[in-house]
């Protein structure tokens, strides 16, 4: 398998370097085909990528296409031959990356003919004097002199490796001119050049000499002819064009001045043992490296033309291994599930008679046809697709409808593609191929095939520098006539060019006018239509953005994106046409508001407003003073005509004393908000913190109404009067029960005091905790209710703003109580409480952590336990973190983007941790485009490492409320705002 370059990538090694075999003793084929093969393969090699495996061929074979080798970076396997000599004469280096038996880098056994007088008798490696890694195997060739006697403690590097030599032919004696050194065969010309075990003891390496002066360079391989890093006979690691060097030149370079990473313009790559400028074609640059296949939660992408490893963001595209093994040989009905969703095949895949029709003997049914469309999804296949059987039914190989790349890093002889002898095929299908980066097209025998020789192959071969034995790149012969194939009507349709894969417009190779979703289309809809369009530069139609005003008469849009609009079709903020005015988007300094003014442009706000405006003044703030005050007078004028003198006092001395009462409440209040204790630790090795809220007495709280029943107990709507005052403060009192019997709350411990510190404006603050048999917790009284039923009641009136601003709220304020190390446990979308429309606040966060460790493991046994919202770790280790805690901000986020919907409502609690080991997960919510659902995937990872933190996913979603139509698509049928709704 020879390797392709670009015309820059090396102006001597283009034609040199060629890919090795992995087959140990198995073969391809008879005799002569595997001989065909290797003579292909290695004519004019210099170089192997991988190993050197000559096994089972006969004595009349000729080997001269193996003298050009000079090196081969895997291992050598020559066994069960029968030829006499291995003409390995200009061979310096095995480096041994790969090994025989995982310890030889050279395997030398049973070469001889068992009833005959042929056999291995000459190992002709006259200029080998460098094994890097591995040892030695030469054992049972009956017939092999010289080679055996060979000092091997001076060719093989590592002093522990295992020389294993038994069982060989007898000893014959080398010419005289060799003197005490041994000899590869007869001759004065076969004496062993040694190395290593002659040098001077100052040489660190190999040597020219027995002189100090005479060391080879400390990266010289196989030895040299001088001292410098260039008289090297091979590398020892990289080969720099000339140069040996213990490192390519890397991308980045240390500038002492600037003390910056600076690009270097001599970078180089590595690819085996050679730093090259370019990678070949079909590799995959990897850092500073050429790659075959990018390491795990990496894919490939094309950048400038070069492929590169890029970590996926998410979830990378799914890569499937293809067949051609001994245990995987075809696709078949047992192995077709495997390649479920798989974008990218690495490997092959091959379609046999044994697959498609069944193989009885080995007790395989037939493959289904439907099942064959599983491959739809396929869009890549690293190294060849042969079809040598398929279904009769199939007239097409539209199943591979979605296939852009065919990669040839491993071919079959020369060929990449083969089609071969399918009765029922009429066309190929191939609509979506592109690219073949390397090998050779083979189509033959198919009857009733059309259309394929329309095709443009030279176009779909990737570059035009292939070496000149890869000229020949299609062998297509014995298919249907082109004539027949007229008679019959099978042609390109008009709109084609280059080619068609088979009938009508969306077949076409590539269009002479527009395309549209893959179809060739004669014109895109600039001028008329329902929805416009704009054509990119190759031709393709694609819609403009939909806040587009459509232009009669002239085109509507330039580009796809809000801000190459023509004309807005509602509002324009900045360059971007939007469906209405941003209103409490999350800013660096805080919550932004903007109005549309009567050119339809957004204006911001002034910076006081804190709840929307009519206009650019203070004045036309919504709730300011000015228009208040207009309407207190107003009604002070009604009233003073209206009612009589007395009436007027009366409606005056309650006014006032109802306002003094309120303001009496609120100062309270902000008093014991803001006057705190400070407490000391119950441990001693803690640092005491101060405590905002206060330990209350029973005697200071009244229940006034049952607002709800919880998990952890029941809430109620009460009034807190301080003691020594006689002001009435509004609450909500939470009082936790213990269903054991056995816990009571009458000591104050440090959780109830960390809880009480609590102070963030996403986190519903504590006022007072009342110690007793039952624990009471004071909090603030929310009168919008929890934001389950907020977006119950008003899910046709919310927008996608206010849905991401409540997205990042919660995400801080889980940030906050995971910088105070307090773990929710009960996160869910009933426990964030909305203190106004445009603040959440979280609730019930630490209560778990109050009780004992065997009520908790009571309590998540019970019928109530919120399994739904719970982490895998958490339902099946009862281990809970801040992690554990993340899964439930995926479910929360999932319930208000579902407008309150309950996670999985048609399955019962105990079937949802089995749902979850089977890698299930809640659907995407209709509202939620595919990266806020990403989002929440990431949030449901099994592993809980791979969560993202809350600092991270706060960012994000403030990062998406910058633009909330992108993200979130609601069809609002009134614009109404949210304010308004009670």
């Amino acid at each position: 398998v020879g390797v392709e370059y670009s015309t820059t990538v090396c102006p001597f090694l283009c034609r040199t370097v060629c890919q090795g075999t992995q087959n140990a003793l198995s073969t391809t084929g008879n005799s002569e085909i595997q001989y065909n093969m290797m003579k292909d393969m290695y004519t004019g090699c210099e170089i192997v990528m991988g190993n050197l495996e000559i096994t089972m061929m006969e004595h009349n074979r000729d080997f001269s296409f193996l003298q050009s080798i000079r090196e081969v970076t895997g291992y050598i396997l020559f066994a069960v031959n029968e030829f006499s000599r291995l003409p390995l004469d200009h061979l310096r280096v095995i480096r041994g990356t790969m090994l025989y038996e995982d310890q030889y880098a050279l395997a030398v056994m049973i070469n001889y003919q068992k009833d005959g007088q042929h056999g291995l008798q000459e190992l002709g490696l006259t200029r080998l004097t460098e094994i890097l890694e591995g040892g030695v195997k030469i054992i049972q060739n009956k017939y092999l002199s010289y080679a055996p006697q060979v000092n091997w403690l001076d060719i093989v590097r590592d002093g522990s490796a295992d020389i294993l030599i038994q069982d060989n032919g007898p000893e014959n004696a080398c010419d005289e001119a060799c003197g005490d050194v041994p000899c590869w065969g007869p001759g004065k010309d076969k004496c062993q050049r040694l190395t290593k075990t002659v040098c001077a003891p100052q040489c660190n390496g190999r040597c020219f000499g027995e002189n100090p002066s005479e060391c080879c360079h400390i990266e010289c391989a196989g030895g040299c002819s001088g001292p410098l890093d260039t008289d090297c006979f091979a590398c020892r690691n990289f080969n720099n064009s000339g140069p040996c060097v213990r490192q390519c030149p890397q991308a980045l370079l240390y500038n002492k001045n600037t003390f910056k990473m600076e690009p270097n313009p001599n970078a180089k790559y590595q690819y085996g043992s050679i730093c090259v400028a370019q990678c070949p074609l079909n590799f995959v640059v990897d850092g500073s490296s050429c790659v075959i296949n990018c390491p795990p939660n990496t894919m490939e992408v094309e950048k400038n033309g070069v492929k590169r490893c890029e970590p996926c963001g998410g979830l990378c595209p799914k890569a499937c291994h293809g067949t051609g093994t001994q245990t995987r040989q075809t696709v078949d009905a047992f192995n077709i599930d495997s390649f479920i969703n798989c974008t990218k095949i690495q490997g092959s895949l091959h379609f046999l008679v044994t697959g498609i029709k069944g193989d009885d003997y080995n007790s395989v049914p037939p493959l289904d046809p439907e099942k064959l469309k599983i491959f739809n999804t396929v869009r890549e296949i690293t190294d060849i697709l042969s079809i040598q059987s398929w279904p009769e039914s199939m007239s097409d190989l539209s199943v591979f409808s979605n296939l852009q790349t065919i990669q040839g890093r491993s071919l079959y002889r020369t060929y990449s593609l083969m089609v071969v002898k399918i009765p029922s095929l009429t066309s190929l299908g191939l609509r979506s191929l592109r690219r073949i980066n390397d090998g050779n097209v083979y189509i033959t025998g198919n009857k009733k095939l059309c259309y394929h020789d329309t095709i443009n192959w030279t176009r779909i071969f990737s570059g035009s520098s292939r070496p000149q034995r890869r000229q020949k790149q299609t062998d297509i012969k014995d298919n249907c006539p082109r004539s027949q194939c007229v008679a019959e009507g099978h042609v390109c349709d008009p709109l084609c060019a280059d080619g068609c894969w088979g009938p009508g417009p969306s077949q076409c190779l590539s269009c002479r006018k527009y395309s549209r979703g893959g179809t060739c289309v004669p014109e895109c809809m600039f001028l008329t239509g329902e929805r416009r369009e704009f054509a990119t530069s190759s031709g393709e139609c694609l819609p403009c953005h939909p806040e587009c005003k459509v232009q009669e008469g002239k085109e509507t849009c330039t580009g796809p994106g809000a801000d190459q609009c023509v004309a807005c079709a509602n509002l324009q903020d900045g360059p971007h046409c939007v469906p209405s005015c941003p209103e409490g988007v999350m800013a660096g300094e805080g919550v932004i508001f903007k109005y549309p003014n009567k050119q339809g442009r957004c204006e911001p706000c002034h910076s006081n407003c804190t709840q929307g405006c009519f206009g650019p003044s203070i004045g036309d703030c919504v709730g300011s003073s000015r228009n208040t005050q207009s309407q207190t007078t107003t009604a002070i004028v009604l009233g003073v005509i209206a009612l009589v003198f007395v009436g007027f006092s009366i409606f005056v001395l309650t006014v006032l004393y109802r306002r003094g009462l309120a303001i009496r409440r609120k100062r309270a209040m902000r008093r014991y908000m803001e006057n705190g204790e400070r407490f000391e630790p119950l441990d001693p090795g803690e640092k005491g913190s101060k405590v905002c809220a206060r330990f209350l007495k029973p005697t200071e709280l009244r229940k006034i109404k049952l607002l709800g029943n919880g998990v952890f107990g029941t809430v109620h709507k009460g009034i807190w009067i301080p003691e020594g005052d006689t002001v009435k403060l509004p609450v909500a009192i939470k009082t936790i029960h213990d269903r054991t019997g056995r816990q009571t709350f009458y000591e104050e411990t440090d959780h109830m005091r960390a809880m009480g510190s609590l102070d963030h404006m996403n986190v519903v603050r504590i006022l007072g905790i009342c110690t007793g048999v039952n624990l009471q917790l004071v909090t603030q009284l929310s009168t919008q209710g929890s934001l389950l039923e907020h977006v119950r009641n008003h899910k046709n009136k919310l927008n996608p703003q206010r849905l991401l601003n409540w997205c990042v709220q919660i995400a801080k304020g889980m940030y906050y109580l995971e910088e105070n190390r307090m773990v929710h446990r009960n996160l869910a979308a009933r426990n964030v409480l909305l203190r106004n429309n445009y603040t959440a606040q979280i609730s019930d966060y630490g209560i778990a952590d109050l009780l004992y460790p065997d009520d908790k493991k009571y309590f998540y046994n019970e019928v109530k336990t919120p399994i739904k919202w719970m982490a895998l770790e958490s339902i099946l280790f009862r281990r809970y973190t801040h992690q554990s805690d993340v899964w439930s901000y995926g479910v929360t986020i999932w319930e208000m983007m579902s407008y309150g919907a309950e996670p999985y409502d048609k399955m019962r609690p105990q079937d949802v941790p089995d749902l979850l080991e089977k890698g299930e997960r809640l659907s995407q919510p209709q509202i939620c485009t595919i990266d806020v659902y990403m989002v929440m995937v990431k949030c449901w990872m099994v592993d809980e490492n791979i969560r993202p933190a809350f600092k991270e996913l706060a960012n994000e979603f403030t990062r998406m409320a910058r633009d909330p139509p992108r993200y979130l698509v609601i069809k609002v049928r009134h614009l109404v705002d949210i304010q308004g709704v009670p």
